[in-house]
């Protein structure tokens, strides 16, 4: 079952909070309490956001956190790639590329796999962080 891990929901969350509220920086501790979530590890997490350039950090008495990019441009996928995780459907379409299964010479549902793998990440790519929670 394709699950997204703990640091993807975090992230997710995160940024559609900081989209949420774009006249102010908000901080770590404040989308921590405001989503319920653990502080240390949504810290680490804006880290690696911050990194990849979704979102920017200002530090200071008035400091926090605002989006480097719209939220109309912001994707699922951006935010899984920022934060280096892997959403394959199957093992052998890991990191470790397309050839990771001893088994892929005789394997029958590769190409059914790869296919449904393709229509994921499709969704992830054209999901915004402006369409979550858009009715």
């Amino acid at each position: 079952m394709l699950r997204l891990s703990k640091r993807v929901e975090y992230g997710i969350l995160a940024v559609k909070y900081i989209a949420e509220n774009p006249d102010k920086k908000v901080t770590a501790k404040e989308i921590a309490e405001k989503m319920n979530i653990s502080y240390e590890f949504l810290a680490k997490t804006m880290q690696k956001l911050m990194k990849s350039g979704l979102i920017v950090s200002q530090i200071g008495l008035n400091g926090g956190y605002t989006l480097e990019k719209d939220p109309d441009s912001i994707t699922i996928a951006d935010i899984i790639n920022a934060l280096d995780e892997d959403t394959t459907i199957v093992e052998c379409f890991g990191k470790q590329g397309n050839n990771a299964c001893e088994r892929d010479e005789i394997c029958e549902i590769r190409h059914d796999m790869s296919g449904l793998q393709k229509e994921i990440n499709n969704v992830f790519k054209n999901m915004t962080i402006s369409k979550l929670g858009a009715n």
